[in-house]
């Protein structure tokens, strides 16, 4: 199980972007934190999610 914003989900084996592309969040202004570190977006399709990890996910939303 992974920890993602807080909610234990059953992902581990698959990236970052595998993961990111089942939910609503766009890549493109998304920023990714695994166990404290900020994983650079390149880095999406090569960082698998391994049992025990804690992830926050961010999106950004512009406006004004």
């Amino acid at each position: 199980m992974v920890k993602i914003n807080g909610e234990k989900l059953d992902v581990a084996g698959k990236t970052i972007a595998e993961y990111l592309a089942t939910t609503k969040y766009d890549p493109k202004r998304t920023a990714v934190e695994r166990n404290g570190d900020i994983v650079p977006k390149a880095q999406y399709p090569d960082t698998v999610l391994e049992d025990g990890d804690s992830v926050e996910v961010v999106s950004f939303v512009g406006g004004g």
